[in-house]
């Protein structure tokens, strides 16, 4: 079965722009893990435009518990943020190669110009026991370079498989995202994935075997808005399993 991990970025984005602690995160992770997801995703960003640091360390708190869900911590590994990741010890860190001004996440690592910048944060956070993945295109010469970085896992970033959906295109670039997932697993590099799936393109995507985990914040929280949490969940769930 696929674990479903939820983004809670745009529960803190709605609580800020109201300049109160409503929605407040924490409640929504509990409320979203009551129903059935496996783990809660963060990405905390520099400007705390949506995700703070403190929201970050609450959400630690909350999910330290032996067994219980897990959480995903994702973002630019500088020291910064390296330094939240280690004092919070979250069950997995996902580097992102995103700039401080980015809107949002929208191509993976360079791992031929950033190999040792990646390494050697990857290297910071094993110390400590947490499982490591890596931001990645769906491209055969960089999962290569991933043996070389120490990483647990990839995570495939699936905007160009979302943006085709329902197009000719998409078969073509379907398969990209299904051979560079094997390649990995043949590798022993395990996969997650994510960027813009939603309940209408990740049925396709799954038919792509052993993905371990797919995170998905921006469309789950519109298709709450529409359908309702309850029925959100519990349809992303019978999709995983």
């Amino acid at each position: 079965m696929t674990k479903l991990s939820i983004n809670v970025n745009k529960i803190a984005l709605l609580r800020n722009s109201r300049g109160r602690d409503y929605p407040n995160v924490v409640t929504f992770a509990k409320q979203f893990v009551a129903l059935g997801a496996h783990g809660i995703t963060i990405h905390p960003r520099q400007d705390e435009r949506h995700i703070t640091m403190q929201d970050a360390r609450n959400l630690g708190q909350y999910l330290d518990e032996p067994g219980g869900p897990e959480l995903n911590i994702e973002g630019y590994p500088s020291d910064e943020f390296l330094s939240l990741v280690e004092s919070i010890k979250p069950h997995q860190c996902t580097l992102v190669p995103d700039g401080p001004n980015q809107l949002t996440s929208d191509h993976g690592w360079n791992l031929a110009t950033d190999m040792e910048f990646v390494r050697s944060s990857i290297a910071r956070l094993k110390k400590l026991g947490i499982r490591t993945a890596i931001f990645l295109d769906p491209d055969p010469e960089h999962v290569r370079l991933v043996t070389k970085t120490g990483a647990d896992r990839i995570e495939l970033y699936t905007e160009r498989y979302a943006a085709t959906f329902g197009t000719p295109e998409n078969a073509t670039i379907f398969q990209q995202f299904n051979n560079t997932a094997l390649l990995a697993q043949e590798l022993g590099i395990e996969v997650n994935a994510g960027h813009d799936l939603n309940l209408l393109n990740l049925p396709k995507f799954l038919e792509i075997k052993n993905i371990l985990e797919v995170s998905i914040g921006h469309a789950f929280i519109i298709e709450c808005i529409e359908s309702g949490m309850k029925n959100v969940v519990k349809n992303y769930l019978d999709i995983c399993r």
